[in-house]
């Protein structure tokens, strides 16, 4: 039986940081688990003790150098061709304990995602698999398997199909978080036959989902988590359900959202040592500096009456680049050319053609638009810390991390309604202790009206312009937070089983 002062989880991801970073799922799987580990409750008057571990793959660009992970075991994954040797490996990162397994699978491709969607399902099933085997190597009982997206989405599959004949995960629950549904885990359907798991037939999934990792996920968890609340409610429409809000819907009394967090030691204008001047919400007028050596590294017109707008974002059309290209366009022509109305900068690579848009904005007005089409995150902190507004006009944002950034260092946003950007932006039409501003539909005349309400208040009301950005400084973003409200579902599953 469980042990109910005790609650253990297993924490699988597909990435970590500080040990590998692609995305924001690593930003997530790097801080949650230490969150969670590091929370102090108590059940029924005694002290609840949380054993919280993480398991990622050895992936091929961990440094083995510089964490020196040990060998802790090698163990067979049972395919139908036969056996694949598993090998485990353990460190600490802050009193975690973090375990990550290599194996064929994972060591022949380099990339931590390839663009041979085959061979990464091999390799996240293989994973999936290897990680639930070392907890019966380890000869730990989690309480909680909690799982992220489609890379580890098997797991969960796996432990529905097997526990009720498995007295070691008898008493484990399951909870997947959804980082972003639309990745589902395509071309998995081998990999999860070679590794014995069948297909979910009438399971209440559409037929094309019932051999794909996530929808099977989906299916199995006792918990679902998306990564904030109003994107838990839009994975249940057709325009962000990605074919499974039928499904979803009806699933609907296990799906909940949470917030995720931001890293405040991390990402803190009062001590960040990258930035010209440190600053607070109480000493807001310190920020300045930082807008005068931002517009001088970037060669624009140093004056901190122009505006300075920024996007600091993947070049992707789910981020909606090209509404913000045509939202300036649409701006930089209705104004004076000699005027010095406004400015902006892009920070970030991906699409090429965006790369490339962005690059021609730069040229079409050279004395107002910078393109600095790289990875550069010591420039995405002056940009937090220096520029006037950050903008997201995003065509959906499951959580979204730069506008809680740019909040936390004084920069303002203007996104879209969607997902966890309503959730953590306050509008200056919805509440009067607004964060930024906040736009409906996914064109670039919305974009307009909300820059231009932005720039009417920035120039006309500058001690409304301090109060939202005092507000979106106040804002709680911990990773605690986040933690707090993870530890609620694992404790009602845990209390289920």
């Amino acid at each position: 039986m469980p042990n109910y002062s005790r609650l253990s989880v297993l924490f699988i991801a597909s990435e970590a940081d500080p040990l590998i970073k692609v995305g924001g799922l690593g930003d997530v799987a790097g801080s949650l688990p230490r969150a969670i580990r590091a929370l102090n409750l108590s059940s029924n008057g005694s002290p609840l003790e949380l054993d919280v571990r993480l398991v990622i793959p050895f992936h091929p660009r961990i440094r083995r150098d510089r964490y020196s992970p040990h060998k802790i075991a090698e163990f067979p994954i049972q395919t139908t061709d036969g056996e694949i040797l598993a090998t485990a490996f353990s460190l600490k990162i802050d009193g975690l304990p973090v375990y990550m397994i290599g194996g064929e699978p994972i060591d022949q491709e380099s990339a931590v995602y390839s663009a041979n969607l085959e061979a990464d399902g091999y390799k996240y099933v293989f994973f999936s698999q290897a990680a639930l085997a070392l907890a019966r190597i380890l000869n730990w009982k989690p309480d909680i398997l909690h799982a992220n997206d489609w890379h580890t989405a098997p797991a969960v599959y796996s432990l529905a199909l097997y526990r009720p004949l498995d007295p070691f995960f008898s008493h484990t629950a399951s909870l997947l978080t959804v980082h972003n549904l639309p990745y589902l885990g395509a071309m998995t359907a081998p990999a999860l036959d070679a590794f014995g798991l069948p297909p979910a037939d009438q399971s209440g999934l559409p037929d094309w989902a019932q051999h794909m990792a996530l929808p099977l996920g989906l299916l199995t968890a006792d918990s679902i988590v998306a990564v904030s609340p109003g994107y838990s409610k839009e994975i249940l429409t057709e325009e962000f359900g990605s074919g499974l809000q039928t499904f979803l819907r009806s699933h609907q009394e296990k799906i909940t959202g949470i917030l995720n967090g931001l890293d405040t030691d991390r990402w803190d204008p009062s001590r960040d040592v990258e930035l010209a001047a440190n600053f607070s919400s109480g000493n807001l007028p310190a920020r300045s500096a930082n807008k005068s050596i931002l517009q001088e590294e970037l060669g624009l017109e140093i004056n901190p009456r122009i505006p300075l707008l920024a996007m600091v974002t993947r070049m992707d059309p789910q981020k909606g680049v090209d509404l913000a290209i045509a939202a300036l366009r649409l701006l930089l022509q209705s104004i004076d050319v000699n005027s010095h109305t406004l400015q902006a900068v892009f920070l970030g690579t991906g699409d090429p053609i965006l790369e490339s848009a962005v690059r021609h904005l730069e040229q079409d007005y050279p004395d107002k638009v910078r393109a600095r089409i790289m990875y550069d995150e010591r420039l995405s902190r002056h940009i937090y810390a220096g520029a006037d507004v950050l903008l997201m006009p995003s065509r959906y944002e499951p959580c979204g991390l730069s506008q809680m950034i740019a909040m936390h260092y004084g920069c303002v946003p203007i996104a879209r309604a969607t997902g966890g950007l309503s959730d953590t932006i306050q509008d200056p039409t919805t509440s009067e202790m607004s964060t930024g501003f906040l736009f409906k539909k996914a064109e670039p005349d919305g974009l307009v009206d909300a820059i231009q309400h932005a720039l009417m208040v920035y120039s006309q009301d500058p001690p409304g312009w301090q109060k939202i950005q005092i507000h979106g400084m106040q804002q709680d973003f911990s990773w605690d937070r986040s933690a707090r409200e993870y530890l609620k579902r694992y404790r009602m599953l845990f209390g289920r089983k």
